[in-house]
């Protein structure tokens, strides 16, 4: 056991709170159910009878395979990189240890799942609701995929289920699909916590610019230096002409999130989203909240698991819901901060306190700076919304592209924005 390990989190799980009533074994969902997934009780390969309370239940390799691929995606659900090459490495080490054993189970996902400490609590809360029967109902909902061996049961189409009924992998992507456009304002809080997961796993393309540096390239500007080099290692016979291209990188986003009174019901969500623009590109992205005040949020965005980086964003925002001074605050950035070439993202409803004269200044010279200026609007995604705030009229003169922020579905054509393509 590695040094300050306090071990696998299986050790307050009460027997059936989650776990085989005969072995100890921990499983998803209870053994006695008829349609729950079978617990890793063996190695892959091999065959055990678990005695239940209903008759005898046989866990094979494919069972094994099936909740531990459910396992898995449940991890990578909440932020952990357990992907299709470190679930293999999973079942190949329990293919050398007792399936059975729950700290086996626990210390061989550790040990091949998780990429660094920030995994670690992550990985310690997903096992105890996978396996140790807390929160079950949650987890089971994430872990959709445990239920496609049920898919391929004799009898069962590949469109329908048992008994006639659809897939529960299809009612969920069904659910989800709907999820995406709504109003997150209108959210329940299951709901949010849903849409607060999909965003976490949102991952954005990034424009990219050309660089100052060169890179070898069959066609471009001719290189006469790497050519005379060839020429002089050939011992002076004719050798082909070297060319090169200028290196791309990504184009450099900022974001200017509004934290005011006005925008609380977007103002989280923005955030969330924030955070995964930052994780895709922690080099290329810089986060600010405007109220009152100008904050950097950059690095506390730059931690992996969302929770712990909304809780030090919150600490770190000292104006929540408070007034708006865009104007003031846009001249406050744009004297600290060098914007030139960066696509500058602005997430704000437009009302200004007092003259909105300032804004609109600003605004000027920021459409001179930036690559491109992207303003979303959360109210915009709403029916016969008409831009008539004094802020947003003062605004929409230097702005490239106004687009709603109300729902997932507009967050991912903003990051299709980002990508580099425009309507």
């Amino acid at each position: 056991m590695p040094p300050g390990a306090d071990g696998p989190p299986h050790a307050a799980v009460p027997p059936g709170a989650g776990g085989s009533p005969a072995t100890g074994v921990p499983s998803p969902t209870s053994p006695t159910s008829p349609t729950s997934p079978t617990s890793p009780t063996s190695p892959p390969g091999t065959g055990t009878a678990t005695e239940t309370g209903t008759g005898t239940e046989t866990a094979t390799g494919t069972d094994l395979v099936a909740v531990m691929t459910g396992f898995a995606r449940t991890l990578r659900a909440a932020g952990v990189p357990a992907d299709h090459e470190r679930t293999q490495n999973l079942l190949r080490a329990l293919s050398h240890l007792d399936a059975s054993n729950p700290d086996d189970v626990y210390w061989a996902g550790r040990t091949t799942l998780c990429a660094s400490a920030d995994d670690l609590p992550r990985y310690d809360r997903v096992f105890r609701a996978y396996f140790g029967g807390l929160r079950a109902g949650r987890a089971r909902a994430a872990a959709i995929t445990v239920t496609r061996p049920a898919a391929a049961r004799p009898g069962a189409g590949p469109d329908r289920g048992e008994g006639g009924e659809p897939p529960a992998l299809a009612a969920t992507a069904s659910a989800t699909e709907v999820l995406r456009t709504r109003d997150v304002a209108g959210m329940t809080a299951a709901e949010l916590a849903e849409a607060h997961r999909l965003l976490a796993l949102l991952r954005t393309g990034r424009q990219r610019r050309a660089s100052r540096r060169f890179r070898p390239s069959r066609r471009g500007r001719l290189d006469g230096r790497a050519t005379v080099r060839e020429t002089l290692r050939r011992g002076g016979e004719t050798a082909g002409l070297r060319y090169r291209a200028h290196r791309t990188r990504p184009r450099r986003v900022v974001l200017l999130i509004d934290v005011s009174g006005s925008m609380t019901p977007y103002a989280d969500t923005l955030l969330r989203l924030a955070h995964a623009l930052v994780r895709s590109e922690p080099r290329a992205t810089e986060v600010f909240s405007v109220g009152t005040r100008l904050t950097r949020l950059t690095s506390e965005l730059r931690h992996r698991d969302p929770a712990t980086a909304m809780a030090a964003v919150s600490r770190a925002i000292p104006d929540w819901s408070g007034g708006t001074r865009l104007g003031e605050e846009l001249r406050r950035f744009l004297a600290l901060n060098d914007a030139a070439g960066a696509v500058v993202v602005i997430a704000s409803d437009g009302w200004e306190r007092g003259d909105v004269s300032p804004l609109g200044a600003e605004m000027a010279r920021l459409s001179r700076t930036a690559h491109r200026v992207i303003w979303v609007n959360p109210h915009k995604g709403r029916e016969g919304y008409e831009p008539l705030t004094a802020g947003m009229r003062a605004a929409l003169p230097h702005i490239d592209d106004f687009v709603a922020g109300h729902s997932l579905a507009a967050f991912e054509k903003l990051a299709t924005l980002l990508g580099g393509t425009h309507a």
